[in-house]
């Protein structure tokens, strides 16, 4: 189960990295006006991550699709945190402190609440 739980967290962090690039990486560079069309493909690989992710999710919780969803959410949110402070150098406020630590703890009570 933990394996599967693993390969989920992997596919689903690479996908929120580069969905992160995506669409604020145009906010910092300008990518889409440079390159629309090369913005909408890497869509489809963005895709078939989020789809593998969500498999290794639900093949780990007996089919359950909503572990998948609030792992994704808690995975987005801590990427969104680390990309946006390394790259916009926005500084953690005590607002956005307390949501990384629930979607922290909406990652534990899926992954270890039996």
């Amino acid at each position: 189960m933990y394996r599967l739980i693993l390969e989920g967290v992997l596919y689903g962090t690479i996908a929120q990295i580069i969905t992160f690039l995506q669409l604020q990486g145009n906010i910092k560079w300008g990518w889409y006006v440079k390159h629309p069309f090369w913005l909408l493909a890497i869509s489809i690989p963005i895709s078939i991550l989020f789809i593998k992710s969500v498999e290794k999710f639900v093949a780990a919780f007996n089919g359950e699709i909503w572990p998948s969803r609030l792992i994704g959410f808690g995975i987005g949110i801590i990427v969104f945190y680390i990309m946006s402070y390394y790259l916009f150098n926005e500084p953690v406020t005590s607002k956005t402190f307390v949501c990384l630590m629930l979607a922290c703890a909406i990652i534990g009570v899926q992954v270890f609440w039996k």
